[in-house]
């Protein structure tokens, strides 16, 4: 056994010598070698499939990008990535939360999650590699729901303490492009976590780029707006909140039209 150890340690060179009847230490054991060896060999395994995770995540937002042709614009907030926020917008088309998580800067992007319905996401390889290798999204699920796996509870716990979410407090796509009501999640969601900052956002002509029922997108150009930020107020009853959150979107949208309106009128 000693000669087996020692002729197994000098073929992989390690030191091992024999002073006064004792053993040397050696610089590294060989099991501990063994272990490192076989640590990195997976890590050379798994770096390949970062590279193409990154890629393809560039990828794909270079394609909502380009898509969309969304220009991004900040209205009385700026990017933060110092505090958690909860984005909430209209929803009319699949595009919205890709459209919105491609807008925000690389490094608050990182730590943005969008919230989705798990129904549609886990639809097939592609749509299930997308959101959850890629944009590490908050599956909802919206049949099976128990006390267990509520929407509120879902999202509270996927945050932690580190992720911001982007969510739609309609609960589905709009059918005419108009803002419907508010679901309650949003005020749970806010009731549990009192500490999140709420930014409203208005979408602007995604319906027009994939439409409801369509497959294939149609490159066009559209808005994206970043209103103030707001947050639940002290004992503020759910309506009172809600319709404040859902007025907040509304007033994106009269900004939009202005600026359509500015962008028709012709150059004198």
């Amino acid at each position: 056994m000693k000669l087996h150890f020692a002729s197994f340690a000098a073929k992989k060179g390690f030191n091992l010598k024999v002073r006064q009847g004792r053993k040397e230490k050696c610089p590294i054991s060989p099991r501990l070698w063994y272990k490192k060896r076989l640590r990195f060999s997976r890590v050379s395994e798994q770096f390949p499939m970062k590279i193409f995770h990154i890629l393809t995540k560039r990828t794909l937002i270079g394609l909502a990008r380009i898509i969309s042709g969304a220009t991004v614009l900040w209205y009385e907030s700026q990017p933060d990535d110092s505090c958690q926020r909860v984005y909430f917008a209209n929803h009319t088309s699949h595009l919205d939360a890709l459209v919105i998580w491609a807008a925000l800067p690389p490094a608050i992007r990182e730590k943005t999650r969008m919230v989705a319905a798990q129904d549609y996401w886990d639809a097939g390889p592609v749509r299930r590699y997308i959101s959850r290798k890629l944009l590490k999204a908050v599956l909802i699920e919206r049949e099976n729901v128990s006390f267990k796996n509520t929407p509120v509870k879902v999202m509270a716990e996927e945050m932690q303490n580190e992720y911001s979410l982007i969510l739609f407090p309609e609960g589905g796509r709009s059918q005419d492009g108009t803002l419907g009501e508010f679901k309650s999640g949003l005020y749970y969601l806010c009731r549990r976590r009192p500490d999140l900052e709420l930014i409203p956002i208005y979408l602007n002509n995604l319906n027009s780029i994939l439409p409801r029922g369509k497959a294939l997108p149609v490159p066009m150009l559209s808005r994206v707006i970043f209103g103030p930020p707001m947050w639940l107020e002290v004992n503020e009853r759910k309506e009172s909140f809600l319709n404040r959150a859902r007025n907040a979107v509304l007033k994106l949208k009269q900004l939009e039209e202005v600026y359509e309106e500015g962008e028709d009128e012709p150059a004198t």
